[in-house]
């Protein structure tokens, strides 16, 4: 099972909101997912991010891919620097 750490689309047209979901890869977009790991509101100024950096370090330990707008996410909030500072055992 490919997990993989993305974006859930939520809220109402034309008013996005996002979760931010481990899921497996082949579950839809919008389908089934293992767990939340925090949310995304792109329609704020700034942007709101808050994430679980716990989740989100426990699921890349575990060997789940981020997608290319989740590795921008969790780098701007400095989790992929703890990740790979724990992985490289500093």
């Amino acid at each position: 099972m490919a997990v993989k750490l993305r974006l859930k689309r939520m809220g109402a047209k034309k008013k996005p909101f996002y979760r931010i979901v481990a899921a497996d890869s082949r579950y839809q977009r919008d389908g089934r997912f293992i767990e939340i790991i925090g949310t995304y509101n792109p329609l704020t100024e700034p942007a709101e991010v808050k994430i679980d950096e716990e989740k989100a370090i426990k699921w890349l330990k575990d060997g789940a891919i981020p997608t290319d707008t989740i590795r921008v996410l969790l780098s701007k909030n400095g989790i992929m620097k703890k990740f790979h500072e724990e992985k490289a055992g500093k």
